[in-house]
Order: structure tokens, then sequence, then C-alpha cells
């Protein structure tokens, strides 16, 4: 069937909605670059409201850092108790529940400075990590059950275009002329209420997952009406008999606990190409680039830095897109191994071009090119890939313990480059990404022997490939 037939419009408006909690998550990753100085500002000032002294240099330095960390910490709370939710509350309740967070952390942030609080603040940021963790799961594993096998790879891409959206729109706002100054921020961190409530809105019409309905909640009659609503046609007969026979292998596999991931030889391999590939997103260096892309144009020399990270952000957003048309043509695999060789040429220019800049004035575009090279071809592969392969490679039963496992490796692996790198900088100077040049190579050998291509395969397809290779 023609792809573009199986993309009909109810279908659509159950991803859209589905990943504005993506668009929440890329959103709370970078509000904070832009406006760091005023709201380090409200803390020098709430401090000295409170306690009549300037506040220690080292104390301002713990309470940003604890700021802008606490998010990721929140995200590895909620990544890994993603299974806790999906199989008891389905994967639609889920997300509206999940929601509360949003307007509780809105609240906290929102009203922080009014309060001359920053214990709100970090605490806000923790609950809306831990939404973000929740996010990180339920849309990748709700997308990829409810999308069509032909077209699940470019729907799975969604999610990390929404993240890229929502960061962008984050460094737009952020700009010290809309709302990054020192009277509008609280409303800028308070911003993702709107989100929720557009969410909540498109909540009647947002379906459950058929196969939830089928294999975790036996209700044939309801997968099916949801399933003709989904694909606008009467007949849904082979998508049915395709969940049944998961549902018939789920009666020897039942739901899996995390630990069972681990100790038994067919999943052993399965979940580690998702840990593998969660690491190869993160360590790929990508958020050392993100994170610290406006003192890297300084150190270039870029006139007006911040404007060229905003243009990082507008690159991962068009290659995202790049990526959502190529992933059903060229593979999961293919874009995968051409994200991170590509990268890792990448970060051997840019290593170059910073070496070289006090020598050559052109290399300060030759690094920007660089930074715009290797941010495209993350988007290509590694940035996407992974958010949904994890759903592809396991079925129904393992499906919540592996996504929150490998959730959890993403969130910890993320939160580690962005503690380290600024150490790492300072430590090996313009060298520092030759480290992540290593590490790309690393995992394209691993993707090139143990990954295997998902493209065009129903998950009783893949599932039964990765038994008969552990069974072998």
């Amino acid at each position: 069937m023609d792809s573009r037939k199986q993309l009909t419009f109810q279908l659509m408006l159950n991803v859209v909605t589905a990943v504005i909690g993506s668009f929440q998550f890329g959103y709370n990753s970078g509000v904070l670059n832009a406006p760091q100085k005023v709201i380090e500002m409200f803390i020098k000032d709430s401090w000295y409201e409170r306690y009549q002294e300037p506040i220690p240099a080292s104390s301002l330095t713990a309470l940003w850092v604890v700021t802008v960390s606490i998010f990721l910490v929140g995200g590895m709370v909620g990544s890994f108790s993603v299974g806790l939710f999906v199989d008891r509350f389905g994967r639609r309740n889920s997300m509206l529940m999940a929601n509360i967070l949003v307007f509780i952390s809105a609240a906290l942030m929102g009203c922080s400075k009014l309060a001359g609080s920053w214990e709100m603040l970090i605490i806000g940021r923790f609950m809306v990590g831990l939404y973000s963790g929740l996010s990180t799961g339920f849309v990748p594993m709700y997308i990829g059950e409810v999308a069509p096998t032909a077209i699940r790879g470019a729907l799975g891409s969604v999610h990390e275009l929404a993240i890229v959206i929502g960061l962008v729109v984050a460094q737009v706002l952020g700009l010290e002329a809309l709302m990054g100054n020192t009277t509008q921020w609280p409303l800028l961190l308070g911003f993702i209420a709107i989100p929720a409530l557009l969410q909540f809105a498109l909540m009647p019409f947002f379906l459950e997952s058929p196969r939830f309905l089928l294999i975790n909640d036996n209700n044939e009659s309801k997968a099916e009406t949801v399933l003709k609503k989904l694909h606008a046609t009467k007949d849904v007969s082979k998508a049915m008999e395709e969940m049944k026979e998961e549902n018939r292998q789920m009666v020897t596999e039942k739901r899996v606990a995390i630990l069972e991931l681990f100790r038994s030889p067919l999943y052993r391999q399965p979940v580690c190409v998702a840990i593998v590939l969660q690491l190869s997103q993160q360590l790929s260096g990508i958020n050392g680039v993100i994170y610290y892309s406006t003192s890297i144009f300084e150190k270039a020399k870029v006139e007006r830095p911040v404007y060229a990270t905003l243009g990082v952000g507008v690159v991962k957003a068009a290659f995202t897109v790049v990526s959502l048309f190529l992933v059903e043509h060229a593979g999961r695999r293919s874009l995968l191994m051409v994200g991170l060789l590509g990268m890792a040429g990448s970060t051997i220019l840019i290593t170059i071009a910073l070496n070289l800049l006090d020598k050559l004035k052109c290399m300060s575009y030759v690094s920007v090119m660089a930074v715009l090279s290797f941010v495209a071809f993350f988007c290509i592969g590694p940035g996407p890939i992974p958010w949904f392969i994890t759903a592809e490679i396991f079925s129904q039963g393992p499906r919540p313990s592996a996504i929150a496992v490998a959730g959890l490796f993403n969130w910890t692996s993320n939160f580690i480059v962005g503690l380290t790198f600024p150490y790492l900088e300072e430590l090996f100077g313009p060298y520092v990404f030759l480290i992540f040049t290593v590490l790309l190579v690393v995992f394209f050998i691993f993707t090139f022997f143990k990954m295997p291509e998902t493209k065009g395969k129903t998950f009783d397809q893949i599932s039964t490939a990765f038994r008969q290779s552990a069974e072998g």
C-alpha cells in the first residue's frame, strides 16, 4: 500500500498530540541557555535579600549547576519509571497523567521570582525533568505501536523533530528582546503550561494504542475499532492478524522484568543494541556542541555567536526532516552508519579548525561549517533512530522494561557529558573532540556488526530474528 495512503488524518492527529511531550523535552533542554545571566542575577538578589550579604561565587556556581543538571536527574528517574505506568494505565492515559507534573513545574518556576526562591526553580526543573524522562519513553513506544509497518520509521523520527523544534523555540523565546530578560524570564519557564493545555484539549481525539488494547487489555473489538479509525478503512484484517500473532508469542513471554532482559539469552542481544545506540546518541559529542556551541563560536571569533547557535538549531530541524523522508528508503542501519562516520569526520575538522584559528582567518568559517556538518550528520541517523529502535526490536512483553533501560542509559550518559565536557575542554583544549572521534568509530563498528535492519519488518519478524540468533 502507498505509504501516503497509510498516513491518515487521524493517525497524524494522534502522532502530533503525542509528540507535544517530545516538544516539552526539547524546550526544557535548551530554555536555560540564553537567560543564564539574568537567572544568576535573580539568585544573587534573592540570596542578598535573604541573608543580607553577597552570595559567594562558589555558592552561585553550585546553585546554577544544580538548576541545570537537576533536569537530567529528573529525566533519569522518569525514564526508568516508564514501565510502572504504560501497562497499568495504558499509553494514552499515561501521557495525560504526566501533564500534572508540567503544571506543577510551570507554577513553581513561573512564581519563583515573585517568591524570591531559587528552591522553587530547582524543584520545578526536577519535576519537568521527571515529565521529560517519562515522555521519552511514552512517545516513541506509542508511535511505534500505532504506526503502520511501512511508515513506522518515518513517524518515529517525528519524536526527534519535535524535540528539535522545542529546542529552537526555547532559543528564540530566550533572546533578550523577547523573554530572556530580567522581567520576563519566569514567563519563559512557565510557558510549558501552554503545550500541556493543548495536549489536554486534543485528548478527546487521541486514541489508545490498539496493541495495548488487544495484547494488554484483551479487548479485541475495541482494538479493531481503533485500527479502523487510524487507518481510515474497514479492512484491518492484516493488521489485526499481525497483532494476534504477536499476542500468541506473548503467551509464553508475558511481561518481562528489567533484570530478565540481562539474564535471558533471548533478550541479551537486543538490549545490548538498544543500550549502545542510546550511548552512541549521547556520547557522540552532540551535547557538548549544543550546550557549549556559543562558547565554541566565541573562540572561533564568530560575530554574534548567539545567532550562530540558533543556526545550529535550525540545521538540526532541517536535517531531521531529511531523515524523516530517508529512513524508510535507506533504512535505519545505513543512516546510522552514514551519520556516525560523518560526525567522526566533522570532529576531526572541528579540531583542525580550532587549532589553526590564530594562523588562518578563514578557519573561523571552517569551524562553523564543521559544527553545522556535525549537527547535520547527527540528525540524519544517530539523533532520531535510537529513540524508536528500542520499540521496534522488542515485542509487547519486554518493550516497557527495555524502553525504561534504554532511556536510563540515554539520560545518564547525557548527564555525564553535560557535567564533564567543560572540564574535558579545559584539559584537552581544541583536541577535546578527538575523544568523540574515537567513540564514534567504535559505535560505527558495533552498528556494522550487531545492528540488524528493521525497515519494513513487523515486530514479530524482528523479535523472531533475534530469537533465532540467540538460539543459533
